[in-house]
């Protein structure tokens, strides 16, 4: 008997058979760019392994002009096809399936030679494309049909046709960036003539005995987009033209509506897929914010789709199906959306991770082994970097004792766990005590370690965090006056009018905090009006007439920074709008390049610019001070003193932003080598 009946049933698809419901979906991890195929082959066959009945790759350029950026990766050359089998040999011996995705950017290539439908320069890439003439149209859709060959000759089980999110092909569907007048624009039917014939000519390139996946977007949530009429008879155009499966595919990269952050609902858009439902009569895969089996049952059990498409979630654990089948559920490292190591990497062009799971895509280079010589291992600090040091520590075999002046474990992860939207890191510390007592880690809590409580221990990691940093503002030792600890974890008071000192991620949280009664990302409907988001049978592209509609703020905050840059600036690539957005819907104004004069019963005096100019007071009722972080370092250098040596990471080492990626990173790396 098993908790997920729908999640782990087979899916036939006739001539082959899916073992299970659970897809892990495409993701660019620029893994391919870096050529270490053998480090590629190790990311796929670890999820192979770990249960996930099919894999989608990140997207392969079918030519130059459609690769994302310059040198994309693709199926060119015979040595390319070696480089993939490679990777799918590895996959087949885990007893795995993998698809090849097949991503023409369009204008969305991030390089002077990208081509669309019309000579429409994206908002999110420098580059306007070349419009196609007739001639360039068919030496696209051949180039793709040729790379879904090659992906069969390579090994392939199938291949992805990506449609959605605003590539090359979505952008022929909708008139937003389709202004031809030939056979390929105008009417729908004209405009959806590209993504038909695509899919005709690739399934008469592999033959009809391999999965063809269309990635089809059924909310576009931009201008013009398609109405739910329009989905639909795209959707059956698709299944006649030869397709296996059709994926769902949610907004485009350019829609100012967030589609998979941390803020988003669980399975935000499963109802988007359930619509689809029984108007096709090929498998139907949902996607999107789904993180767990029990979401994944349930949007299985209700009828939303055929299966579920995963693909942070394999990240943050290699092993997610197969935990879920075992009976271990708990002991699945919880994606918590953030974006922080995959998404935020990948526009970076760096290697995608995962914050929970540094591991991930970095298997060959961090390798967990049982140590030769167990050792007695004492961890100050149950944050996100102690956490990670003990978990790894004792799955090598350590004996591992954490210490703690808190009464519970998860550090500043308690603190982030209360902002409005980022619930799922409630998950992530409900994980971390569920793995110390899995792992037998030995928990003294309520307990501050001095340098003589350590000297018995064969390896001290110091991970002792931060501390606030005094901005030494005249007047801040005034009752009105907090610290984002005390707000955040102390439940102090606070005023209707706030003046938030510091505008990094911290004073981000804070604003939302306290601007925010009810979090909207507990309510779906809630969600959907705050940004405004409604049903393509109501408006086309599901953009609400009356646009987002935001419940009043709870409070009136003014957010200030000493930087003279807009605020926001640097906080995550693919999250840092969705926060601005966020504040701006609640009216939350903010002042850059600002000095802090002084606080009185009047307010917050501040002026502006090196010379101090223009002085102004901020009439508030409450300041709070989130004005950076120092390392707290004092047991670390009582242990120097003492001549005890230790390892010292996390914020004890650098006291960054809050930033549990680094935390997490350095842990595990530490722990692989003790």
């Amino acid at each position: 008997m098993t908790d997920y009946p729908h999640l782990l049933a087979p899916l036939d698809l006739g001539f082959t058979t899916l073992k299970n419901r659970v897809l892990m979906g495409s993701m660019h991890t620029n893994l391919e760019e870096v050529g270490d195929w053998n480090r590629v082959a190790e990311f796929y066959a670890a999820r192979a392994h770990g249960g996930a009945a099919l894999m989608v790759t990140g997207g392969m350029a079918p030519n130059r002009e459609g690769g994302v950026f310059p040198g994309a990766a693709g199926l060119f050359t015979d040595q390319d096809l070696a480089n993939h089998r490679m990777v799918t040999d590895r996959v087949h011996e885990g007893g795995g399936k993998i698809a090849m995705q097949i991503l023409h950017a369009g204008r969305y290539a991030y390089g002077p030679e990208c081509v669309a439908p019309s000579a429409i320069k994206s908002p999110i890439s420098p580059f306007a494309p070349k419009q196609l003439d007739e001639a360039g149209i068919e030496k696209q859709i051949a180039d793709i049909a040729t790379a879904a060959a090659r992906a069969r000759e390579a090994g392939y089980d199938g291949v992805e046709v990506m449609g959605s999110e605003g590539y090359f092909l979505n952008q022929f569907i909708v008139t937003h960036t389709n202004k031809r007048t030939d056979r390929w624009g105008g009417s729908y039917e004209n405009r959806i003539r590209l993504p038909i014939e695509v899919v005709r000519r690739v399934r008469e390139a592999v033959g009809p005995d391999f999965i063809l996946i269309y990635r089809l977007s059924m909310i576009d949530l931009v201008p013009n987009g398609s109405t739910f009429e329009e989905v639909v008879q795209l959707a059956q155009a698709v299944e006649e033209a030869g397709a296996t499966i059709i994926n769902t595919g949610i907004g485009w990269h350019e829609a100012r509506i967030p589609t998979i952050a941390t803020s988003v609902p669980r399975a935000a858009f499963a109802w988007v897929t359930k619509k689809l439902m029984g108007k096709v009569g090929i498998p139907l895969i949902t996607s999107n914010r789904i993180n767990t089996p029990g979401v994944a049952e349930e949007v299985l059990a209700t009828g939303c789709a055929d299966m579920v498409s995963m693909a942070r979630p394999w990240l943050a654990d290699a092993e997610f199906v197969t935990k879920a089948a075992s009976g271990r559920a708990a002991e699945i490292a919880p994606c918590i959306a953030c974006n922080q190591a995959c998404l935020d990497h990948t526009f970076q062009g760096k290697v995608s991770s995962c914050l929970v799971n540094p591991r991930a895509a970095f298997e060959t280079e961090i390798v967990i082994e049982k140590a030769a010589s167990p050792k007695r291992v004492a961890v100050v600090g149950a944050g996100p970097a102690g956490l990670s040091a003990a978990l790894t520590a004792a799955e090598r075999g350590h004996a591992v004792t954490i210490f703690d002046k808190a009464k519970e474990i998860g550090g500043q992860l308690n603190m982030a766990k209360v902002v409005p939207g980022k619930e799922e890191f409630r998950g992530l510390v409900d994980w971390f005590a569920h793995m110390v007592e899995v792992r037998g880690v030995t928990l003294r809590l309520g307990t501050e370690a001095r340098a003589d409580d350590l000297q018995d221990f064969d390896e001290v990691i110091v991970a002792t965090g931060v501390i606030p940093r005094d901005p030494q503002i005249p007047g801040q030792d005034a009752p009105h006056v907090l610290s984002y600890i005390d707000v955040l974890r102390g439940g102090a008071e606070v005023g209707p009018r706030v003046a938030v000192i510091g505008a990094g991620g911290i004073g981000f949280d804070v604003s939302e905090f306290l601007v925010t009664e009810d979090s909207p990302t507990e309510s779906l409907p809630d969600w959907m009006r705050e940004w405004g988001v409604t049903d393509t049978e109501v408006a086309r592209s599901g953009l609400a007439p009356e646009g987002p509609q935001p419940d009043r703020a709870a409070r009136q905050v003014m957010l200030l920074q000493r930087k003279a840059e807009k605020p926001g600036k640097r906080l995550g690539k693919t999250t840092g709008w969705i926060h601005r957005a966020g504040l701006q819907m609640k009216a939350v104004e903010m002042k850059a390049g600002v000095n802090y004069e002084g606080i009185d019963a009047e307010g917050l005096h501040i002026s502006y610019g090196e010379a101090r100019e223009r002085p102004e007071v901020i009439a508030c009722d409450t300041v709070v001070l989130c004005a950076g972080q120092l390392s707290e370092r004092s047991l670390a250098d009582a242990l120097e003193a003492k001549g005890v040596a230790c390892h010292v990471i996390g914020g004890a080492d650098v006291a960054a932003e809050l930033d549990a990626k680094r935390a997490i990173d350095q842990g595990v790396r530490l722990a692989a080598t003790l």
